[in-house]
């Protein structure tokens, strides 16, 4: 652990300018889910407390270097001071007067949030003069964001080099959650790992079958190492170009030790629409005019054989076709069991991916999970193994 947590930093009396994520939905000038802002409070409350002044720098939406109007961060400020529980001032610009100003007359119990740090279009550049009028406003920078620590922008990375820097709760407890999965875990480990395409998992595939005992492969992507075993699929959805890659990862995972599971029942349909007709076959039954959309009840009861198996689960993607009934059956139960044994002692469980996150909610296990990461690009970067510039310049 190369970074420091804000128990490590002097933050009484100085201006401490803090990187979130508040990226939130709103609709009609109101937030609609809080959840981001409720997992910042920790870290705004511990620089309240130890006397600092904590000044928020975030982007919302993708503005593109521009000023939109509708990519504002002011209607949030509401919301932010409902979840603080302290008053909230807004600067209508990130760098330069109106920021000088209102970190000048912010007061002490007060919150300030900077306006979007993308309608500069140096935020992204990771312009060195940007991030130096950043740095200018404060006296000591602290990440909270995660989720946009795989970009190296000047708010997340370029900043870090300019002021004593540490990690915020949130990050705090991203990064020791995800340390204690993949760094250093308890074995044996697993990861599950699903989603519509091999292609877009390639890099994630060959990190993990180097550091993990056990891989689950679901969703599409399960149907392109079916077809590179010469199983067929049917009308499946499969990367058939890919089998030659396909084939090349299974040769890795075994020359590594580590074993691939892949499903052996699947559920099969004729159409993809919720409630359409299906029967469930032997991985290689699927008929010609049929298509997989879920792993099968043998499949998932080996699942659950494997999680018992196991003392550490990364889970990144779905099982089958999940947001559409009966084929979220796989996820569903899976994720309950990954569930069960969390809650048990028996395993640690570490999840995150949009996809995921979505069916993890949908099973109403979340909250069962040891860790869920909110972080899609990031958290997928991390387990392909990836430097992450906004966790190296807090390292530096």
């Amino acid at each position: 652990m190369g970074w420091k947590t804000l128990d490590e930093m002097e933050l009484l009396g100085k201006v401490v300018l803090t990187r979130v994520d508040i990226n939130v939905p709103v609709e009609d000038g109101r937030v609609t889910d809080t959840t981001r802002i409720d997992r910042i409070v920790p870290t705004v409350k511990a620089i309240l407390e130890a006397g600092g002044k904590p000044v928020l720098m975030a982007h919302f939406g993708r503005p593109k270097g521009k000023v939109v109007p509708e990519m504002s961060l002011e209607p949030l400020v509401p919301a932010l001071q409902t979840a603080f529980g302290a008053p909230v001032a807004f600067a209508k610009d990130c760098v330069g007067l109106p920021a000088k100003q209102a970190v000048s007359d912010l007061a002490d119990g007060t919150v300030l949030l900077l306006e979007n740090t993308r309608f500069h279009a140096e935020e992204e550049a990771n312009d060195p003069a940007f991030a130096a009028s950043l740095a200018a406003l404060g006296e000591v920078y602290v990440n909270d964001a995660f989720s946009a620590a795989h970009r190296a922008h000047a708010s997340t990375e370029g900043i870090a080099h300019l002021l004593p820097s540490s990690a915020g709760r949130l990050m705090e407890a991203e990064l020791k959650a995800l340390e204690a999965a993949l760094s250093t875990p308890e074995r044996p480990v697993v990861a599950v790992v699903g989603g519509a395409k091999v292609s877009t998992k390639l890099d994630l595939l060959g990190n993990l079958v180097a550091k993990v005992d056990h891989v689950v492969i679901g969703g599409g992507m399960a149907n392109t190492f079916l077809v590179a075993q010469g199983v067929e699929v049917g009308k499946s959805l499969a990367e058939h170009d890919m089998a030659d890659t396909a084939r090349e990862i299974l040769a890795k995972a075994n020359a590594e030790g580590c074993k691939v599971h892949l499903p052996t029942d699947v559920v099969v349909a004729r159409e993809f629409k919720a409630g359409a007709a299906s029967d469930v076959v032997a991985v290689q039954e699927c008929p010609a005019d049929a298509m997989i959309l879920d792993a099968g009840p043998e499949t998932v009861d080996h699942i659950g054989e494997v999680f018992e198996a196991c003392r550490t689960l990364i889970w990144n993607g779905p099982l089958g076709a999940f947001e559409i009934e009966p084929f979220d059956k796989a996820t569903m139960a899976a994720a309950a069991k990954a569930a069960d044994l969390t809650e048990a002692g028996q395993l640690i469980t570490v999840a995150g991916g949009g996809d995921t996150v979505a069916a993890l909610n949908q099973a109403q296990v979340a909250e069962r999970f040891t860790y869920i990461s909110t972080a899609g690009g990031a958290f997928l970067e991390w387990m392909e193994g990836k430097e992450l510039p906004g966790i190296a310049a807090l390292s530096d």
